[in-house]
């Protein structure tokens, strides 16, 4: 068996001789990555970071939502330009006619509009047209049986008592009294149980005064319906009902009331020659 002998300055190749055969080839040294190392390492930490892709669910669906509005509003910007696409090569003539069809077709549509809510308003009314002239009816008739006397009627007012017992007051004392308490606002009147209206006159009866032929003696008793503070100082003012009455030695007390009751009636008269002008 020949030995080879290595030149000097030479390294001894592994597995020639010097070397068993088969033997394990030691391990190489690991060598350090040069200048270029961290560049090439730093591109394989980026390429592994973008691919393959990552995405978490609420990316996905936040992708479908825009994906979804951006063609919706591709749709919607296709089916505007498609719709308005006649319109551009239209004429001048034929826009303006286009736009007369128009307003006269909302025009149309106003007065069909108003002639439906007139229509309501009819209905409306003619439902409650029967109920409404009832009740004015009925109002009207509660109102003229006051004026005439024909219906009793209450309210707030002032019971005025003249007590002459001198016998000094006559008629048209009583008639002027009558005329202050109308003037004041009066609207409800009794004298003594005689119910006075507006064709009630007044007569001098030995010892009293009559009423639409009904004699009545004193004490005179008022009862009057109205507004309290209105009828008292109308009856209380210098040269009025109260001075006068005392100037012939007559007693006069006036007495507020929150409610005088006028009860006194008079039959309804047919007139004998007026007629109503009404239809």
């Amino acid at each position: 068996m020949s030995t080879q002998n290595t030149p000097p300055g030479e390294p001894e190749v592994p597995g020639q001789h010097g070397s068993p055969a088969g033997a394990p080839r030691p391990q190489e040294p690991r060598q350090e990555p040069g200048p270029g190392g961290p560049e090439e390492t730093g591109r394989q930490r980026l390429a592994a970071g973008l691919w393959p892709p990552r995405f978490s669910r609420a990316q996905l669906i936040v992708a479908l939502l825009l994906f979804v509005l951006g063609l919706g509003l591709a749709i919607q910007v296709r089916s505007t330009s498609d719709s308005s696409a006649p319109l551009r090569g239209a004429r001048q003539e034929d826009l303006v006619r286009i736009l007369d069809e128009l307003d006269g077709r909302t025009q149309r549509l106003e007065d069909e509009k108003q002639r439906l809510e007139d229509q309501r308003k009819e209905l409306q009314s003619s439902s409650n047209q029967a109920e409404e002239a009832r009740r004015q009816t009925v109002e009207k008739e509660r109102q003229l049986g006051i004026l005439a006397g024909t219906v009793a009627a209450q309210g707030p007012g002032i019971t005025l008592r003249i007590t002459d017992t001198k016998g000094q007051v006559r008629s048209d004392q009583l008639l002027d009294t009558l005329q202050e308490l109308r003037a004041a606002g009066a609207e409800a009147i009794q004298i003594n149980g005689v119910r006075v209206v507006a064709g009630s006159y007044f007569s001098d009866e030995g010892g009293g005064v009559g009423i639409d032929g009904k004699k009545i003696t004193q004490p005179y008793e008022f009862r009057v319906i109205g507004k309290p503070q209105d009828l008292e100082p109308a009856l209380n003012i210098p040269g009025g009902v109260v001075q006068t009455m005392e100037k012939e030695q007559a007693t006069v007390a006036v007495t507020r009331s929150a409610k005088i009751v006028v009860d006194a009636l008079r039959a309804a008269k047919q007139p004998d020659y007026a007629r109503s002008s009404s239809p």
